[in-house]
């Protein structure tokens, strides 16, 4: 077993990353065993969307729906992005969605009682890096939309805080290239919300911002 240092999922990405296609990328990711949040997950919950999109959106991790149908933003978060994007202006199918870890993190009180999500760690995340960086690489999108602080801290560093970086265009370089960002809070924390219809208008606000950038 590895130590949490040596965590990585290196190993199991193909030859070349950068230049495979999202079909072998998914197909490799199908397979990562780069740190230990493989075992207790369904499946692999890799991005979904083409090659050609004009906009990443980058969450923390998949939650219980998506760790048991195998695909992103399907669950009640994924219901409320799509209808944000909707009324921002932005169409979904220019979207490439994904999380900045690809394996169901979760913890319960009792054997089959309801799993609840548990924040990955900063290594986890580091660990997950490369297929992140591959999915960047193939994609090239205009704009890439942070959703909410794991995503952001694992593109711009440990540092980051979405509170003091949401709703402006931010212009950073991640994996040696220039990349354009929009930061907003996540859709899941939106559901959490005291003020549900406030913490909605303010994630469109945001989203507007990242479909006026994308012209």
């Amino acid at each position: 077993m590895a130590s949490e240092d040596e965590y990585t999922a290196e190993p199991f990405l193909p030859e070349n990353p950068g230049k495979a296609t999202l079909t072998a990328l998914r197909r490799a990711a199908a397979d990562c065993q780069g740190c230990p949040l493989h075992r207790d997950a369904t499946q692999t919950v890799f991005g979904e969307g083409g090659a050609d999109a004009r906009v990443m959106l980058v969450g923390e991790q998949p939650g219980d729906q998506e760790d048991r149908q195998g695909k992103p933003f399907v669950g009640p978060a994924g219901k409320l992005l799509e209808r944000a994007l909707a009324e921002a202006g932005i169409d979904p199918a220019d979207a490439y969605v994904t999380n900045a870890v690809k394996h169901f993190k979760f913890t319960r009180a009792e054997p089959r009682k309801r799993r609840i999500h548990k924040a990955p760690t900063l290594r986890e995340m580091t660990a997950c890096g490369p297929w992140l960086e591959a999915e960047l690489s193939v994609v090239e999108p205009e704009l890439i939309v942070v959703l909410g602080a794991t995503a952001g801290k694992a593109l711009l560093g440990s540092s980051f805080r979405v509170t003091q970086e949401r709703g402006a265009v931010l212009e950073r370089e991640i994996h040696g290239r220039e990349e354009r960002l929009v930061a907003t809070v996540h859709p899941s924390s939106v559901l959490r919300s005291e003020d549900r219809e406030a913490a909605y208008q303010g994630l469109v606000s945001d989203l507007r911002v990242a479909a006026r950038a994308l012209g």
